[in-house]
């Protein structure tokens, strides 16, 4: 069989069975003459020769039986001949029979953040025997862990919710990927609610949606969310809970919006067993009375609404043509992985090999996020566009859309049924445990003996960080690889400039923690993928360009899906122009930026240091401060700390006194005889200009702010040694409560001179995504 022949680029073979076998071997056994005869399955026969298997037919040919294998079932499940894949859940979860639907739309105008009051009240809810418990789950910890599945779970009489016919509400989440614990009606229009924690642990309340019905309209009322466990949340940056009204989508034709007010995200006093609590609160009008109503934390996206829309695919007879659909592996619940090839059918004359790109998703189930961004690429990478053939002619994709469908199902915020964090377990042995990731390395290794691997992208979601960015890894040993590991920053920074107003490459980072060393990133950059990502995609929206305070609609993250292939274009384009450019600016902002004076006993990069400005000490919930030098503050002190050297009391003394002398001057203007790096105006800025989205747009002030942050390793080492109290003090106040959480000046990130207007010359207009430039004859397909 040709090496680069469409069965080997098709087929994936990481099916739950150790030993595969493909069609050739198949026929080097069995002659293309033998007529059907009479068939037998081998388990029918008492011949001790041939295994009891019912998937081995044998033929009567010429006096001898000759075995074939049976024809393969409709293994993926997604064959427009029969019905999907039925959802198994675990047999003790009750599931109504009730079908949720929601319509895809998106809003007419962006969506505002919500600008605190100042007044927002932290409703406490003590314990009160006489409160009304209105819906409680079937208790979700009857099993230590999970025992088996069964499709439709539990199959005993399902408990009907408190009828009432007063104005209470009905709550109901006993559906796919609903995950409502508990409800407690507190007042007439008031209800404290509890989510549950993912399945077989007691952590990781994050993710909620949920059903309300026997709505009143223009009343008041008041959520509150009783038991979550983050300190921290996008809610106090202005999220809002998103709102989808059955009625309004038939009558209107309106789907998920956000809503609310008197939101507030706060410490409540639920605490035990040494752990805190908090709780997320908001009021509200339902638009229609007795309607049916549904909240959630982001837009979901459901495991059926996966199937269906691989049965689209599989139902299409031109994009089935190069896009096929085959099973990577059963989950523990015995749903199924799927994985998707896709290519330009190769002919048995080309010799070429195609380079690889490699897409995964879903890994936590409650970033749903991470599943509109996915759809978004598959939309585009199967459209019809020149683009879309180019990418198809060049590379062969690995797309692995839901590697949890477990935990998706049954409304986890980030475990799978075995109760860990599967992005923790690419390293793992137990295929038995963790079998969507075990199996997707073993895919991925199996592909990078046959092809190149160009790059891997993992998508998730992001709870406390606003816009879109990406983690990347990087080499301890620069000495030995000069200049690549700026190369491993150069796809980031050419997204960012493809889409200004969503991509922050200020927030990508770029290094590999021990924590991490589980994740499927970081596990592939090891295994030998230099571009090895993930892509964090905020819960909530943006700070840059014209998406500044507002929230990501569907299309919003569906648009990344096309930005991430025009970028792969870019980035692979046989012009390299561009790539060298990109190089180019990220050497300039090194030399601009280059700290290694300051931190001489430090490992720790340039880049990581001036663009990490969050550190991420948890994965896709990561996120410490938003103030550049308070960062920097803690990264010295904690690099200084791991150079064990103690100073004499003349030392100590000589510094002290140093320091608060420094301090003195500063506040008098007089700081070694000029003004502060943040007042000086002879500033001039001398960054490369981005040499595709046009010129260095920045106004004068801005660029002192930019550059002022880092006008020499002097000041900023000046600024970490002697005003530690002054940064603390503001990292303070920055942490407290504002009334317009939008930022009322410029990033002083330094990729903020990456934020260009987008030339109006040479652009191609893409319906919902805005115009981007486009060179066709630059790119060819080598």
């Amino acid at each position: 069989m040709s090496e680069d022949s469409e069965e080997e680029d098709y087929s994936d073979r990481s099916i739950s069975d150790d030993d595969e076998s493909d069609e050739d071997t198949f026929m080097k056994f069995v002659s293309d003459d033998i007529h059907r005869c009479t068939l037998l399955a081998a388990d029918s026969l008492g011949d001790p020769f041939f295994p009891r298997t019912t998937q081995i037919l044998l033929e009567y040919h010429l006096g001898r039986w000759v075995p074939r294998l049976r024809e393969p079932r409709d293994l993926y499940g997604v064959s427009s001949s029969g019905p999907l894949s039925p959802t198994r859940w675990p047999y003790h979860c009750e599931v109504i029979d009730e079908k949720v639907q929601h319509i895809e739309w998106t809003p007419f105008f962006p969506e505002p953040v919500y600008v605190p009051t100042g007044l927002e009240i932290e409703p406490v809810y003590p314990n009160n025997k006489e409160d009304t418990v209105v819906y409680l789950a079937e208790d979700a910890y009857k099993e230590p862990c999970f025992v088996y599945s069964r499709v439709g779970g539990n199959r005993t009489p399902l408990k009907q919710p408190v009828d009432n016919c007063d104005n209470t509400l009905v709550f109901e989440a006993r559906f796919e990927s609903g995950n409502l614990q508990k409800v407690v009606k507190v007042a007439d229009y008031e209800y404290q609610l509890t989510v549950r924690p993912d399945l077989f642990t007691n952590k990781h309340t994050q993710w909620y949606y949920f059903q309300v019905t026997n709505t009143q309209a223009e009343i008041v009322y008041r959520f509150t969310i009783v038991n979550f466990t983050k300190p921290a949340s996008l809610y106090n940056r202005g999220m809002r809970p998103l709102f989808y009204s059955e009625k309004e989508a038939k009558i209107h034709n309106i789907g998920w919006q956000r809503i609310g007010d008197q939101i507030k995200y706060y410490k409540n006093n639920l605490g035990q067993d040494g752990r805190h609590f908090f709780s997320l609160t908001w009021t509200f009008q339902f638009p229609h009375n007795k309607d049916t109503c549904y909240f959630a934390h982001c837009y979901p996206y459901t495991y059926t609404n996966l199937q269906e829309y691989l049965s689209g695919i599989n139902s299409d007879p031109v994009r089935s043509k190069f896009c096929k659909i085959r099973v990577l592996c059963h989950t523990l619940a015995r749903n199924m992985v799927y994985v998707l090839t896709i290519t330009t059918p190769l002919k048995n004359s080309d010799s070429r090999k195609r380079k690889a790109v490699i897409l995964t998703a879903r890994v936590h189930p409650g970033e749903t996020n991470s599943s509109w961004i996915m759809k978004g690429f598959l939309d585009y990478i199967l459209g019809d566009s020149s683009d879309a053939r180019l990418l198809r002619d060049t590379f062969i994709f690995k797309v692995v859309p839901m590697l949890n469908p477990d935990g998706v199902i049954v409304g986890n915020y980030r475990c799978s049924l075995a109760g860990r964090d599967l992005n923790r377990n690419y390293t793992s042995l137990l295929k038995e445990s963790f079998p969507s990731v075990w199996y997707t390395r073993n895919m991925i290794h199996r592909l990078m003996e046959k092809r190149e691997v160009i790059l891997y992208c993992d998508l998730h979601g992001h709870s406390r960080k606003q816009n879109i960015f990406m983690y990347g890894c990087d080499g301890s040993n620069r000495s030995k690889a000069k200049g690549l590991y700026l190369q491993q920053r150069i796809f980031p920074l050419m997204l960012s400039k493809n889409c200004p107003n969503k991509f922050s490459f200020s927030a990508c980072k770029f290094n590999v923690q021990k924590s991490k060393e589980g994740t499927g990133r970081v596990v592939m950059w090891k295994m030998g993928i230099r571009n090895s990502f993930t892509l964090e995609a905020t819960f909530c929206g943006s700070t840059l360009g014209n998406k500044r305070g507002t929230h990501f609609s569907t299309k919003d993250l569906e648009s990344m899906g096309y930005h991430f292939c025009d970028s792969l274009l870019d980035y692979c384009d046989p012009d390299r122009s561009k790539y060298f450019r990109c190089l180019k600016e990220l050497e300039e902002m090194e030399k601009h930026l280059n700290l290694d004076r300051v931190f001489d006993d430090s490992d720790t990069s340039l880049v990581e240091i001036s663009l990490d400005v969050e550190s991420s000490s948890r994965g896709s919930d990561s996120s410490e401060s938003n103030d550049t030098q308070t960062y920097l503050l803690k990264l010295t002190s904690q690099v200084k700390n791991k150079k064990k050297y103690l100073k004499t009391k003349r030392e100590r003394n000589a510094t002290l006194a140093k320091r608060q002398n420094n301090t003195r001057e500063e506040s008098t203007g007089e700081t070694a005889g000029r003004s502060p790096p943040e007042l000086r105006t002879d500033l001039k800025p001398n960054f490369q200009t981005c040499p595709f989205k046009g010129d260095f747009k920045n106004s004068p002030e801005e660029q002192i702010m930019i550059l002022g942050k880092v006008e020499d390793t002097r000041a900023i080492s000046q600024n970490l040694v002697y005003d530690k109290e002054h940064l603390l003090q503001r990292q303070e106040e920055s942490n407290s409560d504002v009334k317009d959480p939008r930022p009322t000046v410029p990033d002083v990130y330094v990729a903020h001179c990456f934020r260009r207007p987008l030339p109006n010359q040479g652009m191609v207009k893409i319906p919902g995504h805005g115009c981007y430039p486009r060179k066709p004859h630059s790119r060819a397909t080598s």
